[in-house]
């Protein structure tokens, strides 16, 4: 078995980035290595390379860090790149008008899955979230789509480092049978969220494959009154439609 490459300095200096990226009104060095359980001579040694590039900037007053034009470049240039967006869009439009749920698009990112579009429903009560919002990559049927993809002893080895979380009192925590909820999915193309991640909310999520490397998941999401167990088939056949749909069209750009 091949052994991963080990280079702290790098996973240090993207941690660095992400907590100054999350601060307003930007951060001292003392204040990183504080939040970070740094050392203030490596972070002030990371802070100094990020500033030589234009990642962060310094205020030569506040002395505070703050994110820099070269990453917000590289941003730009990424956020481009997800050109699925445009191709997605018409038919999770298509999909709310048929389950009148709102209808969420997502990218698995390292632990967690980054929402990139979402299509609200027209009701007054929905379930939203901002575009860019973060989930636990184990959140209820997120988890199950993403693992799923996973070769079996890859998933169970992410499960091994990441034990399961119960966000509720229908979250399945117990190994064999999330191993078995794995199954499920990988037979029949889609994963359901019953309760698991928020009470009282249900989900039905679908692969999209066909953008380069990266798997995206197209999910439904509704309070459970209105995503009633009488819906949910019909639920889950238009969202698996929607999800080839878009698949068919990235295979074809």
């Amino acid at each position: 078995m091949t052994k991963k490459y080990q280079a702290p300095i790098v996973k240090k200096a993207f941690l660095i980035l992400d907590v100054i990226s999350k601060s307003s009104q930007g951060l001292k060095i003392s204040e990183i290595s504080s939040r970070l359980d740094i050392s203030k001579s490596t972070v002030h040694g990371i802070t100094a390379a990020l500033e030589d590039l234009g990642a962060i900037l310094r205020n030569p007053v506040s002395k505070k860090y703050s994110i820099g034009i070269t990453l917000m470049e590289l941003g730009k240039a990424a956020y481009e790149r997800l050109d699925f967006k445009n191709i997605a869009r018409p038919f999770m439009e298509e999909l709310m008008e048929q389950c009148q749920e709102s209808v969420f698009l997502g990218i698995r990112n390292a632990h967690k899955v980054t929402v990139i579009d979402i299509v609200e429903s027209r009701k007054d009560f929905k379930i939203t979230s901002p575009i860019g919002t973060t989930l636990p990559l184990l959140a209820g049927a997120i988890g199950k789509l993403f693992l799923s993809q996973m070769e079996a002893k890859d998933a169970q080895k992410y499960l091994n480092s990441n034990p399961l979380i119960k966000f509720t009192a229908n979250t399945i925590i117990d190994p064999v049978q999330y191993a078995r909820e794995l199954e499920k999915v990988q037979k029949n193309g889609f994963a359901l969220d019953d309760e698991e991640y928020i009470s009282g909310v249900r989900a039905v999520v679908a692969p999209v494959k066909g953008y380069f490397n990266y798997v995206l998941a197209i999910w439904v999401v509704g309070f459970k009154a209105s995503m009633s167990r009488k819906k949910m088939p019909s639920i889950i056949e238009q969202t698996l439609a929607a999800a080839d749909k878009i698949t068919k069209k990235l295979s074809a750009q």
